[in-house]
Order: structure tokens, then sequence, then C-alpha cells
């Protein structure tokens, strides 16, 4: 099995969403699939780069006026196999590292200097999950207007798109109770 196996499958789903350049894959998860998976630009070209050598994605090389020609990607057999077999495995539940809730719990043990310090990081990070859900939340609006008109991989883009909506909403709330907490001591 290869290095870095989520990434080659991340780009394996979104290639056959729709075939695409590397810049082009690289958008697509600046806008869409990193909600769920981030990657770097140079991280997808190498990847690319490597499943290309592996046989599981192919390139073309499309001319462009004035620009230098650019590759579009497309799932070969070879990938297209590696994924469907990846797809039937089962996932294991993701473990849980979170640094500002070990901080939360170290409260107890600070002053009021410090607990005044984790309120404004508290309120910082808070700040940070607005405005990614914001983001989901135009995201939604702009990708999927009518949910009643989507197709079967349109729908499935959704829910998962729902899902860090609820996500965001969860960590959001938690966030106040945290904050409402601390402001309590």
């Amino acid at each position: 099995m290869m290095a870095d196996v989520a990434l080659e499958h991340a780009i394996l789903v979104s290639l056959l969403e729709q075939p695409g350049s590397g810049y082009e894959l690289a958008r697509r998860f600046d806008r869409s699939i990193g909600r769920f998976w981030t990657a770097t630009h140079q991280q997808i070209y190498k990847v690319l780069r490597r499943m290309e050598a592996d046989g599981w994605v192919t390139a073309e090389e499309i001319g462009q006026d004035g620009r230098p020609d650019k590759r579009c990607y497309t799932v070969a057999e070879p990938g297209r196999d590696a994924l469907t077999g990846w797809l039937r495995e089962p996932v294991q539940p993701e473990t849980v590292r979170h640094e500002l809730a070990v901080k939360i719990r170290g409260a107890a043990f600070d002053d009021a200097a410090g607990r005044a310090a984790l309120i404004t990081e508290v309120e910082r990070y808070r700040a940070d999950h607005e405005t990614t859900l914001r983001r989901y939340l135009t995201g939604e609006q702009r990708d999927f207007p009518d949910p009643a008109d989507l197709d079967a991989g349109q729908r499935l883009q959704h829910v998962v798109l729902r899902g860090g909506i609820e996500y965001e909403r969860m960590v959001l709330a938690w966030l106040d109770d945290v904050l409402h907490t601390l402001h309590d001591l």
C-alpha cells in the first residue's frame, strides 16, 4: 500500500467526479474537498506524479493559447480498482487529540491571568470556526441551490458538506459553553 493513502483516494474521488489538471484539482481541494481533507498544491502535484507512475491515473497534454500546455488527469482502471477496494474496507474511528480541550481542563490549575489568556484563545479559536461555518454555508448556497435537483454524486457531496456544517455548529455551541463556564469561574 502507498504512503499517504487517504490523499490518493481523495484525489481519485475528485478525478472521478471530474477529470482535470493538477491546478484544477488543487483549486477543488481549496474550494470543496478541503472541507474534509486538506492538502497543499505541492502535495497534490507530488501524489499525482506518483499515481501516474503507478498507473492509477493517466494524463493528456492539452495545448493552450499563450500559456504552457496543461496535463489533464483521469482515473485509469488500476486507480479505479484501488479506490473500489479502499471503499469496501472498514473505517476505523478517528482518534481525537484536542490540545484546546487539554488546556481548558488545565485552567483549573492556573490563576485568573492564565484563565483570561485562555478566554482570549478560546475566542480566537471560536472566530476561526465561525469563519469556517460561514464559508461552508456560502459554499452550500453556491453549489447546492436546489437540493431537489441533485444527482446521486451531488447528493453525496452535499451530505458530506452538511456533516461539516453540523460539526462546525457543534464546535461553536461547545465553545460558547466553554466561554460561559470560564467566565463563571
